[in-house]
């Protein structure tokens, strides 16, 4: 059985910073695109990075300049570093693999919370 546990989420003032990790676990082989969605109150999951395994990266437009995802593929963890935090990027934070045969599998979540 898979799993994978995300960590690092927390409280923060607004311009602070975080770093969010994921780590796998279990019989996962050959992972694929490791990547990190969100989703706040209200609102639907959205896909915030992402990491292919050759090491491209994509963001979506709002967190440009600001988060970078990495990955240590020899422990199977993605990160993600979250600097210049903003009250709008307040949302649970979830990493999500995808393995060679497009199986994709999710954490439980964690909570980032960014004050004013």
């Amino acid at each position: 059985q898979v799993q994978l546990v995300e960590s690092g989420g927390g409280l923060v003032q607004a311009g602070g910073s975080l770093r969010l990790s994921c780590a796998a676990s279990g019989r996962i082989f050959s992972i694929n695109v490791m990547s990190w969605y969100r989703q706040a109150p209200g609102k639907q999951r959205e896909l915030v990075a992402a990491i292919s395994s050759g090491g491209s990266t994509s963001y979506v437009d709002s967190v440009k300049g600001r988060f970078t995802i990495s990955r240590d593929s020899a422990k199977n963890t993605v990160y993600l570093q979250m600097n210049s935090l903003k009250p709008e990027d307040t949302a649970v934070y979830y990493c999500k693999f995808w393995n060679a045969d497009n199986v994709g599998y999710w954490g439980q979540g964690t909570q980032v919370t960014v004050s004013s």
